[in-house]
């Protein structure tokens, strides 16, 4: 199965139920498939298994690491479909368990759509895409900037696309002036390293925002490429945190991570991937030279 090349991939905390998140999302999506199930032992959270699986192509990872965090719809994945059957037939399978945010109806801005929390906690947004006729499903992660975040949803396509080498802004919707002038965004999607996003806001009292359970996964290729995500994401009102985990500016969370490790932490070496995570549990800031030595046993 080919899988798209990916910089930034989505992660997906849960208490103990990511491998069983990923065999449902698997079931149901095509070309997907789980590709690796990792156990690494003597962590804050006790034994915690991390899951990497492909769904439509695209690349994610779920860890199930306790109840310290939980999923909300603050990030949602929205599921660009071909039909409004495939809008129904995926709705049907996702929402089973869970709970509708908004019901699958027509809405002005598509023949099909609904938003829903499912069963893990996971939210998903699914429509009938125009334009995209013949082609496969395209899941995009897609923020919804509310609370303390709300008003500064163009500010962070402009922050984070300047982060990134390769991106670039899209379409920008603005709602009406509100009636002491300020402007806020509609609708708005950009590109970072080839992969799309969605940014929206709310200014309704939603009750809650971003947290570590919805995290994006940077892929770096050397030490000076995770020095500079890691300096330009959790600067200006960031808050780093450990094991290549910080927050941003607007609480987001990221994993600064070298490309390496996907290597380091293969199931087929106990005694390697028991070196490298009591390395990586010391660390703020991934350090590749001295994960490396500790891949190899020095």
């Amino acid at each position: 199965m080919a899988t798209l090349e990916q910089k930034i991939v989505p992660h997906l905390w849960f208490d103990r139920e990511a491998g069983e998140a990923a065999r449902f999302y698997t079931s149901i999506f095509p070309d997907s498939q789980i590709s690796s199930t990792v156990t690494i032992h003597d962590t804050p959270s006790g034994s915690t298994e991390i899951v990497s699986f492909v769904l439509c192509g695209q690349e994610f990872q779920a860890i199930s690491a306790g109840p310290h965090f939980t999923l909300n719809p603050s990030i949602s994945f929205t599921v660009n479909c071909t039909t409004v059957e495939e809008v129904d037939a995926l709705w049907a399978q996702l929402s089973k368990g869970g709970q509708a945010l908004m019901p699958l109806d027509a809405y002005p801005f598509s023949p099909r759509f609904g938003w829903m929390q499912d069963r893990f906690g996971v939210s998903w947004q699914v429509t009938a895409a125009a334009g995209q006729q013949g082609q496969p499903p395209v899941i995009v992660p897609s923020l919804l900037f509310t609370g303390k975040n709300y008003g500064k949803a163009e500010e962070a396509v402009h922050f984070y696309t300047s982060v990134f080498q390769d991106a670039q802004v899209g379409q920008v919707i603005h709602n009406p002036p509100e009636a002491d002038g300020k402007t806020t965004v509609m609708y708005a999607d950009f590109l970072l390293e080839n992969q799309r996003f969605r940014i929206t806001e709310s200014g309704y009292a939603h009750g809650f925002n971003f947290n570590e359970a919805f995290s994006f996964i940077v892929k770096c290729d050397d030490q000076e490429e995770v020095d500079y995500f890691w300096e330009k994401l959790s600067g200006n009102g960031g808050e780093e945190g450990m094991c290549g985990w910080l927050s941003d500016q607007y609480g987001l969370s990221w994993q600064i991570v070298p490309a390496a490790m996907d290597e380091m932490m293969q199931a087929d070496n106990p005694e390697r991937l028991a070196r490298v995570t009591q390395a990586f549990l010391q660390m703020k800031k991934f350090d590749i030279a001295a994960l490396q030595r500790a891949a190899d046993g020095g």
